[in-house]
């Protein structure tokens, strides 16, 4: 991810937001969607722990606006649970629906 503190994240498809800040992680959910996209990664998987849900509110309300989201929700119990948002994106190039 470019501009971003870490420029060596693997593209793998499983998004841990743990070592970001918090003013860092739209742009890095950007970024790795992105990135995801380009190598064919559709099926995303969003880290972003369970707390009080803040970041998962963040992270979901972005990825609702987000042109190349088909759909996402929960993880399951092997996924993450309610820590975890399985997302499911378009193949590029993406337009807003």
């Amino acid at each position: 991810m470019e501009d971003g503190p870490e420029t060596d994240y693997p593209i793998d498809g499983v998004l841990d937001l743990h070592m970001f800040r918090p003013r860092e992680v739209a742009a890095v959910v950007e970024a790795y969607l992105a990135a995801c996209a380009e190598k064919g990664v559709l099926d995303v998987r969003v880290i972003h722990g369970k707390g009080i849900g803040t970041l998962r509110d963040q992270v979901r309300k972005q990825l609702g606006a987000h042109p190349g989201v088909v759909s996402f929700s929960s993880g399951d119990g092997g996924s993450g649970g309610w820590g975890a948002t399985i997302v499911r994106l378009r193949p590029l190039p993406w337009a807003k629906p």
